[in-house]
């Protein structure tokens, strides 16, 4: 008997398909009132040298790994030169400017090449969807100078 494995039945059991232009509609998680997401550090507007360390705060969720369903949480996605920002209804897309977080950490360090670049967070349900209102940092502005 074949079997197919968690991961897979988990995405087969939520993937709706997209034929045309018509988007689907996935079931979106409730975010609580108040809900906050921002960049602790860096701040708007610093100069780094390359490697940086990006700690992220989350005020009013919770954080839990990818595909581990509880209330009131998610797990953080940083997006890098992203704008616009990925559809609020789809699960976030792993990209290089999208990077996913889904062991629930708090921070991370990044390697970007000289030169201006934005940071922004958006917090992921345990299907990587954003949360119902999206739970999304400001975008933040910073230069690597070395």
């Amino acid at each position: 008997m074949k079997t197919i494995p968690l991961i897979t039945s988990i995405v087969l059991s939520v993937w709706i398909p997209i034929t045309g232009a018509q988007e689907a509609t996935l079931p979106r998680t409730p975010a609580p009132d108040g809900a906050l997401a921002y960049i602790q550090s860096p701040n708007d507007g610093d100069e780094v040298s390359s490697p940086f360390t990006v700690r992220f705060g989350l005020r009013g969720l919770g954080i839990a790994p990818a595909l581990t369903q509880f209330p009131n949480t998610g797990h953080h996605h940083l997006l890098v030169d992203t704008d616009p920002l990925p559809p609020e209804n789809q699960p976030l897309p792993a990209t290089d400017k999208i990077i996913h977080y889904g062991l629930g950490q708090t921070e991370t360090e990044l390697d970007l090449p000289l030169g201006v670049h934005t940071l922004q967070m958006v917090v992921g349900d345990h299907l990587h969807i954003p949360h119902l209102p999206p739970v999304i940092s400001q975008r933040i502005t910073i230069t690597v100078i070395e």
